[in-house]
């Protein structure tokens, strides 16, 4: 059992997806440096935040990543 660098474990990553699109996620750090998820979907392009570990995948609190 492994973990990513978001400290989230190799399995639960193969099931995560976007709650908007349904694409995958890839870790990402945000602008403050924070860990988050990136949604791989050019038209979707959001990045959730991710708390101690755990994914806060509200599509209402994701940053938009397209400028």
């Amino acid at each position: 059992m492994t973990t990513q660098p978001s400290g989230i474990e190799d399995w639960l990553r193969d099931i995560l997806r976007c709650p908007r699109c349904r694409s995958e996620l890839v870790d990402g750090t945000g602008p403050d440096g924070g860990t988050e998820l990136v949604c791989t979907s050019p038209e979707c392009a959001l990045a959730y935040r991710v708390d101690d570990g755990i994914p806060v995948l509200l599509v209402d609190e994701a940053r938009e990543t397209r400028a």
